[in-house]
């Protein structure tokens, strides 16, 4: 208790420093692998991807980003087993997060598609067992969060396989398949704007005041939906097509159509991860900075320090401007060829997997939620489309991101304790 008395200020500026760090580490892994897609099937350039990626990845971040922090902070370990010590838990998150930022960026620098949560997860734990015991750890939901790293994968795949085959069936496939185009992909739009507004709405508007109801979220989600549908059918109308060109000119026009949609898909797959990944950074941080401020008290509930949304947002927009696009290259064009239909049904599986995970709390990986969107994608046309060995390598990265995690986080946590204590 008298170090935090000591040194609380110290602790918490160089938590809020590291925390940004970890923030910088998502916006260059995490958020190039989410907008990787858009950037591999070419229907948006690397610098309007940035762009779209700083807007919307901020917003999520600040309107929903604090649904999954509670998770991240409470549910991994026991604090009962900090109570005597509430500095060893101060030391461990700081500790946590310097670890995890550390191996995101060199991961980012070599361009490997590794996952935030896997990092953070495994530098919490690690501190946790090695620095205070093992039963410290609540083990059963670091089994339940590894479970969710297979499943979410699973359904995102699943989504994104009906999507793309939906579109199959309805648009390419067809004797016109322009004129399906045009009548078909506004649903897609709607689906997508509904998707994003529904968080946004249901999720987001509490951490600015606002609260509403199921029924009157549905309602207005529905209709920001629809605006978003008759917008997008408006810009497909004005895509220019040559009605006397072969049917493989066709299905480069279509493609072209769904270009537009990638953009609305991309939007979506921002604003859900910022809401959910941005909790990688500043749980942790939340955790070292109410401790401090209740004089070593750990707080069942603690409300986010203001300032802590938005260093998360504007770390993750600047990690993704400044180190993105080495990622961006692997996801967006290694797994399997992307076009923009095949793109967009990737998009929008991990986007809706991602927005379910975001409100129902749970810490997922959007990394391999993304990823389970791809294969879904490319098994749609045979193992073939895959390519196999860029697949195997980021399931390596994936392994071996808990154990550096860990490591990482228990040399700095004995580090941070021999310096304070």
């Amino acid at each position: 208790m008298e170090i935090l008395n000591t040194y609380g200020s110290m602790l918490v500026i160089f938590a809020g420093a590291v925390g940004f760090l970890m923030a910088w580490g998502i916006g260059a892994n995490d958020v190039a692998n989410a907008m990787g897609t858009s950037v591999g099937s070419k229907a948006l350039t690397i610098k309007q991807a940035i762009i779209i990626a700083m807007i919307f990845e901020f917003a999520g971040a600040y309107l929903a980003g604090g649904e999954v922090t509670s998770t991240i902070r409470k549910g991994i370990i026991d604090v009962a087993y900090f109570i005597d010590q509430p500095e060893l838990l101060v030391f461990g998150m700081t500790a946590a997060l310097l670890a995890a930022g550390l191996w995101l960026i060199i991961a980012s620098y070599f361009g490997w598609p590794v996952s935030t949560t896997h990092s953070i997860v495994g530098a919490i734990v690690g501190f946790s067992a090695v620095g205070v015991g093992v039963d410290s750890v609540t083990w059963s939901k670091v089994v339940g969060i590894i479970g969710s790293w297979i499943i979410t994968p699973l359904i995102s795949g699943i989504i994104a396989y009906f999507i793309f085959m939906s579109s199959q069936k309805l648009i390419f496939n067809t004797k016109d398949p322009i004129a399906n185009a045009k009548r078909f992909v506004p649903f897609y739009m709607f689906l997508a704007g509904f998707i994003l507004s529904l968080v946004t709405i249901t999720k987001g508007l509490k951490h600015v005041g606002l609260h509403v109801s199921i029924i009157e979220a549905i309602v207005s989600a529905v209709v920001i939906g629809l605006l978003v549908a008759i917008t997008g059918k408006f810009f497909v109308n004005r895509v220019k097509i040559d009605p006397q060109a072969d049917k493989r000119m066709h299905f480069a026009n279509v493609e072209k159509i769904f270009a537009v949609l990638m953009i609305v898909t991309a939007c979506a797959m921002a604003f859900a991860h910022g809401s959910n990944d941005v909790a990688n950074a500043i749980g942790p941080l939340a955790a070292v900075v109410s401790i401090v401020e209740h004089n070593g008290q750990i707080a069942a509930k603690a409300e986010l320090a203001w300032w802590i949304l938005p260093l998360g947002g504007v770390g993750i927009v600047l990690g993704l401007a400044i180190f993105g696009k080495r990622v961006m290259a692997t996801i967006g064009n290694g797994i399997t060829h992307l076009t923009p239909s095949r793109g967009f049904a990737a998009e929008l599986a991990a986007a809706s997997t991602v927005v379910i995970a975001s409100g129902t709390g749970l810490p997922i990986s959007t990394t391999q939620t993304l990823v389970g969107a791809v294969l879904g994608v490319g098994m749609a046309r045979g193992i073939a489309a895959l390519n196999l060995g860029v697949v195997r390598n980021i399931v390596i990265s994936w392994i071996v991101t808990l154990p550096i995690g860990a490591g990482l986080s228990i040399i700095f946590f004995y580090i941070l304790k021999s310096i304070f204590s």
